[in-house]
Order: C-alpha cells, then sequence, then structure tokens
C-alpha cells in the first residue's frame, strides 16, 4: 500500500489502531448474551457467543501454553461448527496469522497451504461425512517440516503425534487479545477456482478490520440476521458467519452443510433470514418445494454477490417483492461496490453498485488506459480494506501497479451515474475463430429461458475455430418438460438479436455444477471435462 494512502486511511478514519482481537473483543463483551445457533444433522450448537467467546479464551490460554504467539501461524480446517468459532476467536486472541483452510480442500491443497504459510499448528477434524481428515493429513505430513502440533476435534485414534482439541478447552483462561502490530498479517485466506495452487491473501488487521467495520455498515438496514451456508474456511462464510454479526451486534447463526429444507424449516423457527451471498444459496431456496410466502416476508432484505447474478435472478427475486442488492469484491479485495436497498430499482437489480465508502474503482484497456463512462474494460480497484498482498511476491507484483491498484481480473462497465457492471472475467472470453465472445452476455439470455436455473458458458475445443462454446444448464425442479436442446437455445439466442458467432455449439444438462466453497461455478473444471472428451 503506498504510504500515501495509508496515511489517507488512518487520518479519514478507515484505519484505526485495533488488531483484530480487540475489536472482536469489543463486539463481544457489548452482548455476551448474544444467541448462537448452528444447524448440523451431527454436531448442532445451541448457546451464546458470550459461551463461545469463553471457550476461546480457554483454548488461547491452552495455545499460549503450547508456546503459541505472535509471529505464529496456526491453521484450521473444520465445518462450521462451534470449535471452528472458538478456534478463530482464540486465534485472535492469543496474537497469530490464521489460515482458515475450507473444509472441502483434498490433501493436496491442504499440504500445499500448509507448507507455503508455514503453519506451526494445526486444528482438523477427524473425519466429517465420508472423509477420513486424519488419513488425508497423514498422506501429506512428510515434508511439512515446520508444523509441530496437531490438534484434533474428534478421535484421534490413539496417536501420539496428534493432540485432543478438547485438552485445550480445559486451560486456564486469557484475559482479553494480546498486543500485536496492527500492521501485521491477521489472516491469509487462500483462493480457490483456478488450475493453480491455490493464492495466498494476506490481510492486516487494519484491512481486515476495516473490511468488517464497513460491510456491518453497509448490511445494517436489514431486518433479521441471517443463516450462513458458506464455509467458515472461506472468506464470505467468515466474514457472513463470524465477523459481521458480531460487529453489526447480531447473534450468529450457520449451518454445517446447505440443505434446503433445513434452511427452510429454521428460518420459520427462528424468524430469521437466510440465501444472502453467492447466488446458488438464494436460487435454491426459491426452488425448493416447501418455499413460500412465509420464506418471502423473511427474506424482504437479501444481498448477492461472490459470483455472478443474472438478470433473470434479479427479476425473479423483483417479482416476489424481495428486495435484492448486488454487490462485488473478491477475497483480495472484498467490498468493492454494492446497492443499497434504497437504490432504484433498475440500478439495484441491474448493476452491482457504487464503490463502497473509501473504495475507488477505474475501468481500463489491455494497454492500461482508462477506457471511460459506458465502455468495457478490466476493473482496478483500491481502498482501505484492500489485500495487504499474496504470499508469493511475485503474483504481488503481477496485480498490483503503482498507486496500489489492484487487477481485478474482471472486466466490467461504469455507467454515468458510477454503477458498475461486471460484464465478464479477463480470461472468461470465448476466442471463437478470432473473435471474442463474452460468456455472460449468453449466459444472462439463456438464463430467462423457461425452467432454467442456472446456465454457464465455456469454450469448448474446436478443431476448425479453436473454440466454441459449450452451455451447461442446470433445470428447475420439476421442469423436465423444459429441457432445452441447441435449436431451442439458437431460438432464443435470434430472437434476442446476438450475433450468431456467439451461439453455443454444443450443450450438456446435469444436475449439479462444480462449485468453489463461496458457491461460484468452476468454470475451469467445465472446460477441462470438455477437453477430456466428456
Amino acid at each position: 500500500m503506498p504510504a500515501e494512502l495509508a496515511e489517507r486511511y488512518r487520518r479519514e478514519g478507515w484505519w484505526d489502531d485495533r488488531t483484530l482481537g480487540q475489536l472482536l473483543h469489543d463486539a463481544l463483551e457489548a452482548d455476551p448474551g448474544r444467541r448462537m445457533r448452528i444447524w448440523s444433522p451431527t454436531h448442532p450448537y445451541l448457546g451464546t457467543v458470550g459461551d463461545v467467546y469463553e471457550g476461546a479464551l480457554r483454548v488461547a490460554g491452552g495455545l499460549r501454553a503450547h508456546g503459541i504467539g505472535p509471529g505464529d501461524v496456526v491453521a484450521f480446517q473444520l465445518p462450521n461448527w462451534v470449535e471452528a468459532a472458538i478456534t478463530f476467536y482464540a486465534c485472535t486472541v492469543v496474537g497469530v496469522t490464521i489460515v482458515p483452510i475450507v473444509h472441502f480442500y483434498g490433501p493436496k491443497e491442504v499440504g500445499f497451504i500448509l507448507r507455503q504459510s508455514g503453519a506451526r499448528a494445526l486444528v482438523i477434524v477427524s473425519a466429517y461425512g465420508k472423509r477420513d481428515f486424519l488419513a488425508e493429513l497423514a498422506s501429506v505430513r512428510d515434508g511439512l517440516n515446520e508444523l509441530e502440533m496437531v490438534f484434533v476435534v474428534g478421535d484421534t485414534g490413539g496417536a501420539p503425534d496428534l493432540l485432543p482439541f478438547d485438552d485445550l478447552r480445559q486451560a486456564e483462561p486469557m484475559g482479553g487479545p494480546v498486543a500485536v502490530d496492527p500492521d501485521s498479517p491477521a489472516v491469509i485466506g487462500y483462493t480457490s477456482g483456478t488450475t493453480a495452487d491455490p493464492k495466498g491473501v494476506v490481510h492486516t488487521h487494519r484491512t481486515l478490520g476495516c473490511e468488517v467495520r464497513q460491510l456491518s455498515g453497509h448490511q445494517a438496514n436489514r431486518d433479521r440476521p441471517s443463516l450462513v451456508g458458506a464455509p467458515v474456511g472461506h472468506a464470505i462464510g467468515m466474514l457472513g458467519g463470524l465477523l459481521c454479526p458480531l460487529v453489526g451486534g447480531k447473534p450468529i447463526y450457520m449451518i454445517d452443510g446447505w440443505d434446503p429444507p433445513t434452511v427452510l424449516d429454521a428460518m420459520v423457527e427462528e424468524d430469521i433470514s437466510a440465501g444472502s451471498g453467492s447466488t446458488y444459496f438464494f436460487t435454491s431456496l426459491l426452488d425448493c418445494p416447501g418455499f413460500g410466502p412465509e420464506h418471502v416476508e423473511r427474506m424482504h432484505y437479501t444481498g448477492l454477490g461472490g459470483s455472478p447474478i443474472p438478470n433473470a435472478v434479479a427479476e425473479r427475486a423483483d417479482k416476489l417483492g424481495i428486495s435484492l442488492v448486488r454487490s462485488y469484491g473478491s477475497t483480495e479485495h472484498p467490498s468493492i461496490t454494492g446497492s443499497e436497498h434504497e437504490a432504484p430499482r433498475e440500478k439495484r437489480i441491474h448493476t452491482d453498485g457504487k464503490p463502497l465508502d473509501g473504495v475507488e474503482i477505474r475501468t481500463v484497456d489491455e494497454d492500461g488506459n482508462d477506457v471511460g463512462v459506458g465502455k468495457p474494460g478490466e476493473i482496478l480497484s483500491r481502498g482501505p480494506d484492500r489485500f495487504a498482498g499474496y504470499t508469493d511476491p511475485t503474483l504481488t507484483a503481477e496485480a498490483i501497479e503503482e498507486g496500489g491498484w489492484f487487477h481485478t481480473g474482471d472486466v466490467g462497465i461504469i455507467d454515468e451515474d458510477g454503477y458498475l457492471t461486471i460484464t465478464d472475467r479477463v480470461k472468461d472470453i470465448i476466442i471463437r475463430g478470432g473473435e471474442n465472445v463474452s460468456a455472460a452476455e449468453v449466459e444472462q439470455l439463456l438464463a430467462h429461458m423457461k425452467g432454467v436455473a442456472e446456465v454457464a458458458v465455456v469454450a469448448a475445443p474446436d478443431e476448425r475455430l479453436g473454440e466454441h462454446g459449450c452451455a451447461f444448464f442446470r433445470m428447475q425442479p420439476g421442469s423436465e418438460g423444459d429441457v432445452p436442446d441447441l435449436e431451442a437455445v439458437r431460438a432464443r439466442l435470434e430472437a434476442a438479436g446476438l450475433a450468431r458467432q456467439k451461439w453455443p455449439e454444443e450443450l450438456r444438462i446435469v444436475d449439479e455444477l462444480p462449485r468453489t466453497p463461496s458457491g461460484k461455478i468452476q468454470k475451469f473444471v467445465l472446460r477441462e471435462r470438455l477437453r477430456a472428451g466428456e
């Protein structure tokens, strides 16, 4: 971050000197009686945030007794269980750098993350679902020279090199968070969704603290707390499940596996909202057979982000009477733009909002020249919640240019009122016979077809043209009679006036689409399937 920007962020109050541990301590102590509930078929929890923080102070004491403190890196790989919350809060108290690992990740990703981050300790679940996490960890343990301690939630199997997490919970509690440099790394979040190894995104206490306060304020007008299904090992789940509710003065509600019928029942039982975050969480509730007016009432204020939001989904919400706002960000820069519920309808449902307070954006062409209003270009952003850099300095140098501008890799258009609309990704363009085809443009049109829940258009190999478009459709339940074929797809695009060169030349109907932990469609997986002839 350029020195002049850092000084401005301090002067204008975006950055303060509190550590993440102090920020959460202040919020937790303000109202420790707030409800905390986690839905799980095997590991449910009901208590208060004060109960959880008391447990965190004990676990922090246990970590300190093992010699862990400021300057150390502690990773955890846990489902959305209360132990995940206790571990996260405990790490903020003891002053370490936290590395949350999505519980979906397999041994390849976990081994890479532990090696690159230099984690000294790991908190891991012994088993979850059909997976044996300890066996997977054992398969990559060789070479993890800096990993000294592994604490296990569940059965250690008597292994001498594995320590029971419950032992930490019996330790003498710490009195509060230790003091650390607010410019030091607080969290390293590893991104997913590309074929390369995950990228370690470093947030300091200042950048993450700013993000939490900023996002909590932006969501303040939502009338009900929300049930979070995104894993806390991912930025969306971490912010929405563990951080923003606390700072925003709300209770915490999470679920360890997104199950729409269970979520719908929970909404009515607790009088809470759900469906915010990635589009998938929202549409899965709308498509569930049990969805009704009682759920619409509780979803009146809903925010979507983390993945592209088709206009068809926004319009569907609008017809139901749901005030839907769209936002845009990434692990590197979590809150770039967003709309307010009071914004004009067209801006609210058809754009991704304006830059949040303190944030600036530009759109540039391939040569780095600003393209101005109304023209597509790569989005560059900067702001007080922008990450400090990657764990790999080479990636940092490639992504951040002079002046602190971050190359998002996304393409968008800024209108005359300052609202941003995401149109594509720089690497998500199909090059058909030398002509660029915007996948997002085609997807927006196909998403309106009857019975379609989601559609993803990706590049398929073509011996003649290099690439052509392939559309993957996930249909709404009960829409068997509406399943499209190529003829119907072409008729739809022809009626919309889309150039013939942009039409998909093959399609697939799938029950599910591959996703990142935050719900974003993993297009690289679809492209790999096509290259493999699947």
